[in-house]
């Protein structure tokens, strides 16, 4: 997220003027800013989640919309056949898009868990070193 925002989700000059503000107008408005302030980093990664579900879940309406859409007939038998081969060729990209998303979205959920399990890796070897200095006895996992 750019910092230099003037608005921002985060306790800035602004955000809380127009909270203030918000509250003085009409209430509600005050306690939507306030939302924003306090959970508006999280926003990004909901709407992302939400449009990749609907993107997902409407993906077969559209391959069968544009499947019926080529039974449509100018008259012109090599216009038609043109058009029906483009429109293959273009499905087939679209479908080779479509898993190289899949692939990119799995590389990233793959380096994401790697990440965490990094960071859990090294928080159980701090723990283990705290636990296991002078004069205390180490932890026992039964």
């Amino acid at each position: 997220m750019n910092q230099s925002a003037l608005i921002r989700p985060d306790w800035t000059p602004a955000t809380i003027a127009l909270m203030v503000l918000g509250f003085v107008v009409f209430w509600p408005l005050g306690l939507a800013m306030l939302a924003y302030i306090l959970f508006g980093e999280r926003l990004g990664g909901f709407k992302r989640d939400a449009n990749d579900r609907a993107d997902r879940m409407f993906a077969g309406c559209r391959r069968a919309g544009r499947r019926y859409n080529t039974h449509f007939t100018t008259g012109n038998v090599a216009f038609d056949d043109w058009r029906k081969a483009e429109l293959e060729r273009i499905e087939e990209e679209r479908r080779k898009l479509d898993e190289m998303r899949e692939e990119f979205d799995n590389y990233v959920r793959e380096l994401r868990r790697a990440k965490d399990q990094e960071e859990f890796d090294r928080f159980m070897r701090e723990r283990r070193n705290n636990s296991s200095g002078p004069g205390q006895n180490p932890v026992v996992d039964l």
